[in-house]
Protein backbone atom coordinates (compact mmCIF):
# COMPACT_ATOMS: atom_id res chain seq x y z
CA UNK A 1 0.00 0.00 0.00
CA UNK A 2 2.83 2.42 0.80
CA UNK A 3 4.37 1.67 -2.58
CA UNK A 4 0.99 2.43 -4.13
CA UNK A 5 0.88 5.83 -2.45
CA UNK A 6 4.46 6.71 -3.43
CA UNK A 7 5.46 8.55 -6.57
CA UNK A 8 7.13 6.26 -9.08
CA UNK A 9 7.95 2.57 -9.29
CA UNK A 10 8.69 0.48 -6.18
CA UNK A 11 9.85 -3.12 -5.99
CA UNK A 12 8.85 -5.34 -3.05
CA UNK A 13 11.29 -8.24 -2.72
CA UNK A 14 10.85 -11.36 -0.61
CA UNK A 15 7.09 -10.89 -0.86
CA UNK A 16 4.51 -13.30 0.49
CA UNK A 17 2.00 -14.63 -2.03
CA UNK A 18 -1.19 -15.47 -0.17
CA UNK A 19 -4.88 -14.63 -0.24
CA UNK A 20 -4.28 -11.47 1.80
CA UNK A 21 -1.48 -10.03 -0.31
CA UNK A 22 -3.17 -10.91 -3.59
CA UNK A 23 -6.39 -9.22 -2.44
CA UNK A 24 -4.34 -6.11 -1.68
CA UNK A 25 -2.58 -6.22 -5.06
CA UNK A 26 -5.81 -6.69 -7.02
CA UNK A 27 -7.61 -4.01 -5.02
CA UNK A 28 -4.85 -1.50 -5.70
CA UNK A 29 -5.17 -2.35 -9.37
CA UNK A 30 -8.90 -1.63 -9.25
CA UNK A 31 -8.07 1.77 -7.73
CA UNK A 32 -5.82 2.60 -10.68
CA UNK A 33 -2.52 1.59 -9.08
CA UNK A 34 -0.89 -1.11 -11.27
CA UNK A 35 0.78 -4.01 -9.46
CA UNK A 36 2.84 -6.58 -11.34
CA UNK A 37 3.03 -9.80 -9.33
CA UNK A 38 5.72 -12.45 -9.87
CA UNK A 39 5.28 -15.35 -7.47
CA UNK A 40 8.28 -17.20 -8.88
CA UNK A 41 10.50 -14.24 -7.98
CA UNK A 42 8.62 -13.42 -4.77
CA UNK A 43 8.26 -9.88 -6.06
CA UNK A 44 5.66 -7.16 -6.51
CA UNK A 45 6.38 -4.16 -8.73
CA UNK A 46 4.08 -1.23 -7.94
CA UNK A 47 3.52 1.92 -9.98
CA UNK A 48 2.61 4.47 -7.32
CA UNK A 49 -0.09 7.11 -7.69
CA UNK A 50 1.74 9.88 -5.83
CA UNK A 51 -0.98 10.02 -3.17
CA UNK A 52 -3.79 10.85 -5.60
CA UNK A 53 -6.20 8.29 -7.02
CA UNK A 54 -6.68 8.60 -10.76
CA UNK A 55 -10.07 6.87 -10.86
CA UNK A 56 -13.37 8.41 -9.79
CA UNK A 57 -15.24 5.15 -9.30
CA UNK A 58 -14.02 1.72 -8.24
CA UNK A 59 -15.19 -1.44 -6.52
CA UNK A 60 -12.74 -3.68 -4.66
CA UNK A 61 -13.15 -7.19 -3.27
CA UNK A 62 -11.01 -8.09 -0.25
CA UNK A 63 -12.18 -11.62 0.60
CA UNK A 64 -11.62 -12.12 4.31
CA UNK A 65 -8.55 -9.89 4.49
CA UNK A 66 -9.19 -7.55 7.39
CA UNK A 67 -5.85 -5.86 6.86
CA UNK A 68 -6.72 -5.03 3.25
CA UNK A 69 -10.16 -3.72 4.23
CA UNK A 70 -8.84 -1.48 6.99
CA UNK A 71 -5.84 -0.15 5.10
CA UNK A 72 -7.65 0.55 1.83
CA UNK A 73 -10.71 2.30 3.26
CA UNK A 74 -8.79 5.54 3.99
CA UNK A 75 -6.93 5.18 0.67
CA UNK A 76 -10.28 5.32 -1.14
CA UNK A 77 -11.01 8.56 0.73
CA UNK A 78 -8.03 10.14 -1.06
CA UNK A 79 -9.94 10.05 -4.32
CA UNK A 80 -12.65 12.28 -5.72
CA UNK A 81 -15.63 10.10 -6.39
CA UNK A 82 -17.44 7.02 -5.08
CA UNK A 83 -15.69 3.81 -4.09
CA UNK A 84 -17.04 0.51 -2.79
CA UNK A 85 -15.42 -2.26 -0.79
CA UNK A 86 -16.86 -5.69 -0.15
CA UNK A 87 -15.61 -9.07 1.00
CA UNK A 88 -16.78 -12.60 1.61
CA UNK A 89 -19.45 -13.68 4.09
CA UNK A 90 -17.03 -13.67 7.03
CA UNK A 91 -15.84 -10.15 6.20
CA UNK A 92 -19.46 -9.01 6.38
CA UNK A 93 -19.31 -9.71 10.12
CA UNK A 94 -16.03 -7.93 10.89
CA UNK A 95 -16.50 -4.47 12.44
CA UNK A 96 -14.87 -1.39 10.93
CA UNK A 97 -17.12 1.40 12.26
CA UNK A 98 -14.40 3.23 14.25
CA UNK A 99 -12.49 3.81 11.02
CA UNK A 100 -15.64 4.98 9.23
CA UNK A 101 -16.31 7.41 12.09
CA UNK A 102 -12.75 8.73 11.87
CA UNK A 103 -13.13 9.40 8.16
CA UNK A 104 -16.49 11.04 8.83
CA UNK A 105 -14.81 13.40 11.27
CA UNK A 106 -12.56 14.48 8.39
CA UNK A 107 -15.46 15.26 6.08
CA UNK A 108 -15.71 11.98 4.16
CA UNK A 109 -18.98 10.14 3.76
CA UNK A 110 -17.90 6.58 4.66
CA UNK A 111 -20.78 4.23 5.41
CA UNK A 112 -21.58 0.60 6.05
CA UNK A 113 -24.01 -0.33 3.27
CA UNK A 114 -26.01 -2.58 5.62
CA UNK A 115 -25.77 -0.08 8.50
CA UNK A 116 -24.19 -2.70 10.77
CA UNK A 117 -20.70 -1.19 11.03
CA UNK A 118 -19.24 -3.93 8.82
CA UNK A 119 -18.48 -4.30 5.10
CA UNK A 120 -19.66 -3.85 2.42
CA UNK A 121 -18.66 -0.17 2.53
CA UNK A 122 -19.21 2.89 0.40
CA UNK A 123 -16.81 5.84 0.47
CA UNK A 124 -17.88 9.13 -1.12
CA UNK A 125 -15.13 11.71 -1.04
CA UNK A 126 -13.80 14.91 -2.52
CA UNK A 127 -10.32 14.17 -1.23
CA UNK A 128 -9.12 13.71 2.33
CA UNK A 129 -8.62 16.96 4.22
CA UNK A 130 -7.07 15.47 7.34
CA UNK A 131 -7.29 17.10 10.75
CA UNK A 132 -7.69 15.92 14.33
CA UNK A 133 -9.19 12.50 15.02
CA UNK A 134 -9.80 10.54 18.21
CA UNK A 135 -10.21 6.74 18.32
CA UNK A 136 -10.48 4.07 21.02
CA UNK A 137 -7.21 2.20 21.39
CA UNK A 138 -8.54 -1.10 22.66
CA UNK A 139 -10.01 -2.51 19.44
CA UNK A 140 -7.34 -2.77 16.74
CA UNK A 141 -4.01 -1.09 16.07
CA UNK A 142 -4.74 -1.53 12.36
CA UNK A 143 -7.20 1.38 12.49
CA UNK A 144 -4.34 3.57 13.65
CA UNK A 145 -1.85 2.17 11.13
CA UNK A 146 -4.37 2.76 8.33
CA UNK A 147 -4.77 6.45 9.17
CA UNK A 148 -1.08 7.00 9.88
CA UNK A 149 -0.09 5.60 6.49
CA UNK A 150 -2.58 7.68 4.54
CA UNK A 151 -1.96 10.86 6.58
CA UNK A 152 0.97 12.28 4.51
CA UNK A 153 -1.32 12.28 1.45
CA UNK A 154 -3.97 14.46 3.12
CA UNK A 155 -4.12 18.22 2.69
CA UNK A 156 -3.49 19.07 6.36
CA UNK A 157 -1.95 15.95 7.81
CA UNK A 158 -3.51 14.09 10.72
CA UNK A 159 -3.29 14.40 14.48
CA UNK A 160 -4.47 11.08 15.88
CA UNK A 161 -5.41 10.84 19.57
CA UNK A 162 -5.84 7.55 21.45
CA UNK A 163 -8.66 6.93 23.89
CA UNK A 164 -7.48 4.53 26.58
CA UNK A 165 -4.57 2.14 26.09
CA UNK A 166 -3.51 1.14 22.59
CA UNK A 167 -3.32 -2.61 21.92
CA UNK A 168 -0.60 -4.24 19.81
CA UNK A 169 1.79 -1.30 20.10
CA UNK A 170 4.68 -3.07 18.31
CA UNK A 171 2.66 -2.99 15.10
CA UNK A 172 2.76 0.81 15.25
CA UNK A 173 6.56 0.55 15.33
CA UNK A 174 6.46 -1.69 12.25
CA UNK A 175 4.20 0.89 10.58
CA UNK A 176 6.66 3.67 11.46
CA UNK A 177 9.60 1.65 10.14
CA UNK A 178 7.81 0.91 6.88
CA UNK A 179 6.74 4.53 6.37
CA UNK A 180 10.30 5.69 7.05
CA UNK A 181 11.57 3.32 4.35
CA UNK A 182 9.37 5.27 1.92
CA UNK A 183 10.59 8.63 3.21
CA UNK A 184 7.99 9.73 5.79
CA UNK A 185 8.27 9.95 9.58
CA UNK A 186 5.72 10.87 12.25
CA UNK A 187 5.65 11.93 15.88
CA UNK A 188 4.61 9.39 18.50
CA UNK A 189 3.84 10.85 21.93
CA UNK A 190 3.89 7.79 24.21
CA UNK A 191 1.24 5.99 22.12
CA UNK A 192 -1.31 8.55 23.26
CA UNK A 193 -1.04 10.94 20.33
CA UNK A 194 0.41 10.72 16.83
CA UNK A 195 1.10 13.60 14.47
CA UNK A 196 1.76 13.21 10.75
CA UNK A 197 2.42 16.22 8.54
CA UNK A 198 1.59 16.39 4.82
CA UNK A 199 4.38 14.96 2.72
CA UNK A 200 5.27 12.65 -0.13
CA UNK A 201 6.23 9.01 -0.15
CA UNK A 202 9.26 8.16 -2.28
CA UNK A 203 9.35 5.04 -4.40
CA UNK A 204 11.91 2.54 -3.16
CA UNK A 205 13.10 -1.05 -3.37
CA UNK A 206 11.96 -2.78 -0.20
CA UNK A 207 13.01 -6.20 1.13
CA UNK A 208 10.40 -7.84 3.36
CA UNK A 209 11.58 -9.30 6.65
CA UNK A 210 10.47 -12.86 7.54
CA UNK A 211 7.11 -12.92 9.32
CA UNK A 212 7.47 -13.48 13.06
CA UNK A 213 3.83 -14.57 13.39
CA UNK A 214 4.37 -17.35 10.85
CA UNK A 215 7.69 -18.27 12.47
CA UNK A 216 5.95 -18.79 15.83
CA UNK A 217 4.55 -22.15 14.68
CA UNK A 218 8.00 -23.50 13.95
CA UNK A 219 9.45 -22.18 17.19
CA UNK A 220 6.53 -23.91 18.94
CA UNK A 221 7.28 -27.09 16.99
CA UNK A 222 10.77 -27.12 18.48
CA UNK A 223 9.27 -26.59 21.93
CA UNK A 224 6.98 -29.64 21.84
CA UNK A 225 9.33 -32.05 20.02
CA UNK A 226 12.51 -31.26 21.92
CA UNK A 227 13.86 -30.22 18.54
CA UNK A 228 15.75 -27.22 17.19
CA UNK A 229 14.54 -24.58 14.74
CA UNK A 230 16.56 -21.70 13.26
CA UNK A 231 14.87 -18.86 11.35
CA UNK A 232 17.39 -16.76 9.39
CA UNK A 233 16.68 -13.11 8.65
CA UNK A 234 14.70 -12.66 11.86
CA UNK A 235 16.97 -11.43 14.64
CA UNK A 236 17.46 -8.82 17.35
CA UNK A 237 16.97 -5.92 14.96
CA UNK A 238 13.39 -6.90 14.18
CA UNK A 239 10.63 -4.60 15.43
CA UNK A 240 7.95 -7.27 15.09
CA UNK A 241 6.22 -7.70 18.41
CA UNK A 242 5.38 -11.33 17.67
CA UNK A 243 9.06 -12.22 17.88
CA UNK A 244 8.53 -11.78 21.63
CA UNK A 245 6.91 -15.22 21.46
CA UNK A 246 10.36 -16.78 21.80
CA UNK A 247 10.77 -15.03 25.16
CA UNK A 248 7.61 -16.77 26.35
CA UNK A 249 9.06 -20.07 25.14
CA UNK A 250 12.22 -19.23 27.06
CA UNK A 251 10.15 -18.81 30.22
CA UNK A 252 8.62 -22.20 29.46
CA UNK A 253 12.06 -23.80 29.48
CA UNK A 254 13.24 -23.52 25.87
CA UNK A 255 16.75 -22.41 24.99
CA UNK A 256 16.71 -19.30 22.82
CA UNK A 257 19.71 -17.99 20.90
CA UNK A 258 19.39 -14.75 19.02
CA UNK A 259 21.85 -12.82 16.86
CA UNK A 260 21.38 -9.69 14.79
CA UNK A 261 20.27 -11.83 11.86
CA UNK A 262 18.66 -15.04 13.14
CA UNK A 263 16.71 -16.67 15.97
CA UNK A 264 17.11 -20.24 17.21
CA UNK A 265 14.85 -22.16 19.61
CA UNK A 266 15.61 -25.57 21.18
CA UNK A 267 12.90 -27.42 23.06
CA UNK A 268 13.26 -28.68 26.65
CA UNK A 269 12.57 -32.11 28.12
CA UNK A 270 9.40 -30.69 29.67
CA UNK A 271 7.65 -27.36 29.21
CA UNK A 272 6.77 -25.18 32.20
CA UNK A 273 3.39 -23.48 32.41
CA UNK A 274 3.44 -19.69 32.58
CA UNK A 275 1.17 -16.67 32.94
CA UNK A 276 1.53 -14.10 30.17
CA UNK A 277 -0.04 -10.83 29.06
CA UNK A 278 -0.09 -11.24 25.26
CA UNK A 279 -1.75 -7.94 24.36
CA UNK A 280 1.28 -6.96 22.26
CA UNK A 281 1.63 -10.32 20.45
CA UNK A 282 -1.93 -11.56 20.24
CA UNK A 283 -1.50 -13.32 16.88
CA UNK A 284 0.62 -15.93 18.66
CA UNK A 285 -1.85 -16.59 21.50
CA UNK A 286 -3.35 -19.60 19.71
CA UNK A 287 0.14 -20.97 19.11
CA UNK A 288 0.84 -20.83 22.84
CA UNK A 289 -2.52 -22.43 23.65
CA UNK A 290 -1.76 -25.29 21.28
CA UNK A 291 1.42 -26.29 23.15
CA UNK A 292 0.20 -25.42 26.67
CA UNK A 293 -1.26 -28.92 27.35
CA UNK A 294 2.28 -30.31 27.30
CA UNK A 295 3.42 -28.07 30.18
CA UNK A 296 3.81 -29.20 33.78
CA UNK A 297 1.32 -26.69 35.17
CA UNK A 298 -1.52 -24.44 33.90
CA UNK A 299 -0.81 -21.68 31.41
CA UNK A 300 -2.85 -18.49 31.64
CA UNK A 301 -3.01 -15.88 28.87
CA UNK A 302 -4.42 -12.39 29.51
CA UNK A 303 -4.82 -9.09 27.68
CA UNK A 304 -6.29 -10.54 24.47
CA UNK A 305 -10.03 -9.93 24.77
CA UNK A 306 -9.93 -7.99 21.50
CA UNK A 307 -9.07 -11.13 19.49
CA UNK A 308 -12.67 -12.23 19.88
CA UNK A 309 -13.32 -9.96 16.87
CA UNK A 310 -10.76 -11.51 14.50
CA UNK A 311 -11.46 -14.13 11.79
CA UNK A 312 -13.39 -15.90 14.53
CA UNK A 313 -13.75 -15.50 18.30
CA UNK A 314 -10.25 -16.75 18.90
CA UNK A 315 -10.65 -17.07 22.66
CA UNK A 316 -13.80 -19.18 22.45
CA UNK A 317 -12.56 -21.19 19.46
CA UNK A 318 -9.24 -22.21 20.97
CA UNK A 319 -10.90 -23.28 24.22
CA UNK A 320 -13.57 -25.26 22.37
CA UNK A 321 -11.00 -27.17 20.33
CA UNK A 322 -8.79 -27.88 23.34
CA UNK A 323 -11.85 -29.35 25.06
CA UNK A 324 -12.49 -31.44 21.94
CA UNK A 325 -9.02 -32.91 22.56
CA UNK A 326 -9.97 -33.71 26.14
CA UNK A 327 -7.95 -30.85 27.61
CA UNK A 328 -9.31 -28.83 30.51
CA UNK A 329 -9.41 -25.23 29.30
CA UNK A 330 -11.36 -22.19 30.46
CA UNK A 331 -12.42 -18.94 28.84
CA UNK A 332 -11.84 -15.67 30.66
CA UNK A 333 -13.02 -12.23 29.64
CA UNK A 334 -9.63 -11.26 28.25
CA UNK A 335 -7.97 -14.61 27.68
CA UNK A 336 -7.93 -18.26 28.67
CA UNK A 337 -6.41 -20.87 30.98
CA UNK A 338 -5.08 -24.19 29.67
CA UNK A 339 -4.38 -27.07 32.04
CA UNK A 340 -1.87 -29.88 31.46
CA UNK A 341 -3.14 -33.04 29.83
CA UNK A 342 -2.69 -35.61 27.09
CA UNK A 343 -4.51 -34.54 23.91
CA UNK A 344 -6.79 -37.27 22.59
CA UNK A 345 -7.39 -38.00 18.89
CA UNK A 346 -9.95 -35.65 17.35
CA UNK A 347 -10.88 -33.68 14.25
CA UNK A 348 -10.15 -29.97 14.86
CA UNK A 349 -12.54 -27.32 13.59
CA UNK A 350 -10.72 -24.32 12.14
CA UNK A 351 -13.65 -21.88 11.84
CA UNK A 352 -12.03 -20.82 8.55
CA UNK A 353 -9.25 -19.26 10.65
CA UNK A 354 -5.75 -19.84 9.33
CA UNK A 355 -4.21 -19.50 12.78
CA UNK A 356 -6.43 -22.22 14.25
CA UNK A 357 -5.27 -24.65 11.55
CA UNK A 358 -1.58 -23.87 11.94
CA UNK A 359 -1.62 -23.82 15.75
CA UNK A 360 -3.32 -27.18 16.20
CA UNK A 361 -1.09 -28.72 13.54
CA UNK A 362 1.72 -28.13 16.03
CA UNK A 363 -0.27 -29.93 18.75
CA UNK A 364 -0.46 -32.83 16.32
CA UNK A 365 3.34 -33.10 16.19
CA UNK A 366 3.34 -34.29 19.81
CA UNK A 367 -0.03 -36.06 20.04
CA UNK A 368 -1.17 -38.72 17.54
CA UNK A 369 -4.56 -38.79 15.87
CA UNK A 370 -5.19 -35.07 15.43
CA UNK A 371 -6.69 -34.09 12.08
CA UNK A 372 -7.28 -30.55 10.83
CA UNK A 373 -10.56 -29.83 9.07
CA UNK A 374 -10.45 -27.36 6.17
CA UNK A 375 -6.63 -27.12 6.18
CA UNK A 376 -6.77 -25.00 3.01
CA UNK A 377 -7.74 -21.97 5.12
CA UNK A 378 -4.00 -21.44 5.71
CA UNK A 379 -3.93 -19.93 2.20
CA UNK A 380 -4.97 -16.65 3.82
CA UNK A 381 -1.42 -15.96 4.96
CA UNK A 382 0.71 -19.10 4.49
CA UNK A 383 -0.42 -21.22 1.52
CA UNK A 384 2.50 -23.66 1.73
CA UNK A 385 2.45 -24.05 5.51
CA UNK A 386 1.96 -27.82 5.56
CA UNK A 387 4.68 -28.35 2.94
CA UNK A 388 7.12 -26.30 5.00
CA UNK A 389 6.11 -28.12 8.18
CA UNK A 390 6.71 -31.49 6.51
CA UNK A 391 10.10 -30.32 5.28
CA UNK A 392 11.08 -29.17 8.77
CA UNK A 393 10.01 -32.53 10.25
CA UNK A 394 12.15 -34.35 7.71
CA UNK A 395 15.37 -32.52 8.63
Amino acid sequence: MLAGLAGGRSTIEGALFSDDTLHMARSLGALGIPVDASEARERFVVEGCGGKLAVARASVFVGNSGTTARFLTPVMALGTGTYELEGDEAMGKRPIQPLLDALGAMGVRATSVRSNGCPPLRVESAGLEGGRVRMAGGISSQYFSALLMVAPCTRRGIVLEVEGDLVSKPYIEVTAQSMAAFGVTFRNDAYARFEVEPGEYRATDYVVEPDASAASYFFAAAAVTRGRVVVPGLGKRSLQGDLGFVRLLERMGCQVRQTETETEVTGPEKLTGIEADMSDLSDTAQTLAAIAPFADRPTRVTGIGFIRRKETDRVAAVVAELKRLGIHAEEESDGFVVHPGIPQPADIETYDDHRMAMSFAITGLAAPGIRIRNPSCVSKTFPHFFDVLAAVQAT
